[in-house]
């Protein structure tokens, strides 16, 4: 009988209709497969049998974070050939369904039914999330905050850096992820036009760093508000460390609670993708509300592309179950469109795709360098989410699958007086 590699790959190639651009190598020890490439690594025949039970990814998803699979070689080149054979191949029961029609693909699935052993599912990892409908509640909309935020701080340090900034970075060739940190959060003050003196609302402040900067280098009072009680401690500490508790608020709080407007700027960086589609109008509504005439938004948000059908659109497996619960993207132009509804005159829209690419690519090796600390910060299966997540969304950037804009919004006094100069983007030079 030949051994569980070369099984395993024949398996495979005849389910997936095309050569496996993967080495497997099998608990028992066999490898097969091209070489060189990099090899998928099954520890056990429990890694089967999630793939078998959940097909696709978010089976591979749970053989990962439990320790059950893994790759030995470059993780992004992997990556790269696991999107080109599962992830892009449609996962919906239609394509599931059609594929099983083929007696070959029948009887490579009866097959793996023998070799994986007793068909019984095995539970998810402790770290995933129960799938829910997207409520979007101030209740649900905590819990979602707190999974992904509540980690640890020690653990972000070890990812972010310094900086304490997640959100994508702003590169010039050969600065450093802390400079390219600082250059996000001053284009940002630019495009909002700060000036000392203004009041400016942080909406999902994170660890305080636009707080913090916004008032030490342009002299705002600033109110920052988070729904995670392990970053408005760590983001208040870093306020009173700066001196700068006279200028700089950070408050628990949602974003639909926030009553003491006007305030003359709002920056939302990397939260609205919490807010979803069904409460994206309310989401713009309000901050509409909270600024004066006159008053700028910069929404910093990642988006997807568009398709043919938007009614189809479902949220990402994996990053739902493990990362961002009730997590939820959409095309700019949609996102355009809610702010416009809401009252808000869209002025300027930056991509900043290749930039967080890079970004991400920066955290990864952060966390790769201290894996150790990483795992006794958290757990193995978390470190691991958390690895996966961000080698994968490096290259969906890089492959154009999703983007990142900077939106320039005004709520534009009925005179028409935007307060730009002519020649608006004076704050890239």
């Amino acid at each position: 009988m030949a051994d569980a590699a070369s099984r395993l790959r024949s398996l495979a190639e005849r389910m997936l209709g095309a050569p496996l651009p993967l080495r497997i190598r099998a608990w028992d020890g066999s490898l097969a497969g091209p070489p060189g490439a990099p090899a998928l690594v099954i520890r056990n025949r429990r890694a089967l049998r999630r793939m078998l039970f959940k097909p696709g990814e978010l089976g591979l998803a749970r053989a990962w974070v439990a320790g059950d699979l893994d790759i030995e070689g470059d993780l992004y080149t992997a990556l790269e050939a696991v999107a080109g054979s599962v992830w892009e191949r449609g996962e919906d029961a239609r394509s599931l369904i059609q594929a099983l029609r083929d007696p070959e693909v029948r009887a490579a699935g009866r097959e793996l039914l023998r070799l994986v052993g007793p068909p019984i599912p095995p539970a998810p990892p402790r770290e995933e999330v129960r799938r829910r409908r997207h409520l979007h509640t101030r209740r649900s909309d905590s819990r979602a905050i707190s999974h992904h935020y509540d980690v640890g701080n020690d653990f972000y340090e070890l990812v972010l850096g310094p900086s304490m900034v997640y959100s994508c970075a702003y590169w010039e060739d050969g600065g450093s992820l802390e400079s390219a940190q600082r250059d996000k959060l001053e284009l940002v003050c630019r495009k909002l036009g700060l000036t000392p003196g203004q009041r400016l609302l942080d909406v999902g402040c994170g660890w305080g760093s636009m707080a913090i900067h916004a008032a030490r280098e342009h002299g705002v009072s600033v109110v920052g508000i988070t729904l995670s009680q392990e970053q408005a401690a760590y983001a208040r500490k870093r306020v009173a460390d700066e001196g700068l508790t006279d200028r700089v608020e950070i408050r628990v709080q949602d974003y639909r609670d926030v009553t003491d407007g006007p305030y003359d700027a709002i920056s939302s960086i990397g939260m609205a993708e919490h807010v979803g589609a069904e409460r994206y109008l309310e989401y713009a509504s309000d901050l509409y509300g909270l600024l004066r005439p006159g008053g700028r938004l910069l929404n910093h948000q990642i988006a997807r592309r568009p398709q043919g059908d938007e009614s189809a659109y479902e949220v990402d497996r994996f990053i739902d179950a493990y990362v961002f619960p009730d997590g939820e993207l959409a095309p700019i132009g949609t996102t355009v469109t809610q702010l416009e509804r809401a009252g808000f005159e869209v002025r300027d829209v930056e991509s900043l795709r290749e930039h967080y690419a890079r970004t991400l690519r920066r955290w990864v090796t952060n966390l790769e360098e201290d894996w150790g600390r990483a795992v006794r910060l958290t757990s193995p299966g978390r470190a691991r989410v958390w690895r996966l997540y961000m080698a994968a969304c490096a290259l969906a950037f890089e492959r154009n699958r999703i983007g990142v804009n900077q939106v320039l919004a005004i709520r534009t006094p009925a005179p028409g007086a935007s307060g730009l100069p002519l020649r608006a983007r004076t704050w890239n030079t």
